[in-house]
């Protein structure tokens, strides 16, 4: 096993007993990631700043100043800010823009001590579920089925993060997660993904989708990676006014492994019709080794469940027509040549047209008519109150005594690269049909690897926690995670 493959628990004590250095570990890494061309998960590499990064923190352990990510090298996905590099959110409108100002999130994991080994690939501004609407071509999958060369998808639209981690090209990777884009493709590739609770991580900086759902979290191999991880990105921020003014646990103290006593919530109405056999199963297993460690099974009614789909991709179009409103190419990023007479009406008109991909003007228009005048009642207002609904919902059962929520995390296994690339784009949609709910109503929510489906793919389960309360969820995790004992990696054929 080479240095890139370990654990960040595994590299942080190995380079706290001077087993190897960070500048040893970062190497390993971009080793990897040079041989890994065809996954396609880099695609801005940092490889000077990381060599720089990994001395200064060799500098740092040596002096004894060591914090749990110094020396660990991390991929950073495409939408957050990062000072002097390429920060693009996976499309052409924002070619050749280098942020003056670094985001908190990464802010904070530099001060930690991480490593910053480059950008990562994503659907462009983080809309899609499979990364195939990126500028820079479709991340790829390190898994595959068995005996197939089919390229899968990672699932998006933290696809370059979930293959670069799964890949073992990093240690860990910064995602966001608007209805699903770090659980989902975490499933995908047999990782663990955390979407935090909403505003337990500074927004500022990221390239913003839908402003009241988007969440930055973890996405490591293992739980108590995630846990290591978070702690280094969350906390309050004058920048960002939707983050919380509350302390930041010791996440990883908190994964005590006890459970007993915990009750647990099955929703009857996430057994779906169509549902694939194994991930019915795998659920039922889930539950099982809940209860096993000593937590009691409870089914429980989200009655609102069925509306989520159609009231996130109302609210979360419709943010996104606004906040893509200031990609027009004035100040930065990409300006379309402009025939003589043009205007400024025509700038912005080929500006857009040439810069945004297919499926993020499909979000800008249908964003824009359900905001407009004849419509905003009809539509947005009500899927407003909807979430209100499905919030309502949640706090019901945690009401009840509920500690966590346990569902699949997807409907399905990794899917073929172009496999919806002609269908309907609502059936794309119903990949994030497990995961919407968790963004509307602002909860902490993690996707947990717990056994593969009869072509050999990895298959996730999701557990939801109470708000605030994610060192609670990362025990419930970590003990699921323990008990399903998911040790398989992608046989490496790139």
């Amino acid at each position: 096993m080479s240095l890139s493959d370990l654990t960040i628990a595994a590299a942080r004590d190995g380079l706290r007993r001077r087993d190897f250095t960070a500048t040893e570990l970062t190497a390993s890494c971009l080793e990897a990631i040079g041989q890994a061309g065809a996954l396609n998960a880099f695609v801005h590499l940092t490889a000077e700043r990381a060599r720089a990064m990994a001395a200064a923190a060799d500098a740092r352990l040596a002096a004894g100043d060591a914090p749990a990510l110094c020396g660990i090298p991390l991929g950073i996905k495409d939408l957050f800010c990062t000072e002097g590099v390429e920060s693009q959110a996976g499309s052409r409108i924002l070619a050749g823009f280098r942020p003056p100002y670094e985001s908190t999130v990464t802010r904070q994991l530099w001060q930690a001590g991480a490593v910053m080994l480059g950008k990562l690939n994503m659907d462009e501004f983080a809309m899609g579920s499979s990364n195939e609407t990126s500028c820079y071509g479709p991340a790829v999958n390190p898994w595959r089925r068995q005996g197939e060369a089919t390229p899968l998808t990672p699932g998006g639209s933290s696809g370059g993060s979930a293959a670069a981690v799964a890949a073992g090209l990093c240690l860990g990777a910064t995602g966001t997660d608007t209805g699903g884009s770090i659980r989902q493709p975490a499933a995908f590739t047999g990782i663990v993904g955390l979407k935090p609770t909403y505003g337990r991580c500074s927004r500022w900086g990221i390239v913003a989708f839908a402003s009241s759902l988007d969440q930055a979290g973890p996405m490591t191999r293992t739980v108590r990676d995630a846990a290591i991880m978070l702690a280094a990105m969350a906390g309050a921020d004058p920048l960002d006014s939707t983050s919380a003014e509350l302390p930041v646990p010791d996440f990883e103290a908190a994964l005590s492994g006890d459970i007993r006593g915990s009750r647990i919530g099955i929703p009857r109405e996430y057994r779906m019709d169509g549902m694939p056999a194994a991930i019915g199963r795998l659920w039922q297993e889930g539950a099982a080794m809940l209860r096993d460690a000593g937590a009691e099974i409870v089914d429980i009614s989200l009655p609102h469940t069925k509306y989520a789909l159609p009231a996130y991709y109302v609210i979360a179009p419709a943010e996104a027509s606004s906040n893509l409103a200031r990609y027009d190419g004035v100040r930065y990023g990409h300006r379309a040549p402009l025939a003589p007479g043009d205007g400024i009406v025509e700038m912005y008109e080929k500006t857009r047209a040439e810069g945004f991909g297919t499926e993020v003007r499909r979000r800008v228009m249908i964003g824009t008519y359900v905001l407009s005048a004849g419509f905003y009642d009809a539509y947005y207002n009500r899927a407003r109150k909807v979430r209100a609904l499905i919030r309502r919902d949640f706090e019901a059962a945690f009401a009840a005594g509920i500690d966590a929520i346990l569902t699949p995390a997807t409907p399905s296994a990794a899917f073929p690269l172009g496999a919806m690339a002609t269908a309907d784009p609502v059936q794309m949609y119903l990949n994030d049909v497990f995961t919407v709910t968790v963004n509307l109503a602002g909860l902490p929510g993690i996707a947990v690897p717990a056994g593969l489906d009869g072509e050999g793919l990895p298959l996730g389960l999701q557990l939801i926690g109470r708000p605030w309360e994610e060192a609670a969820l990362l025990n419930h995790a970590d003990v699921l995670e323990r008990a399903a004992g998911f040790v398989s990696r992608p046989a490496k054929w790139w």
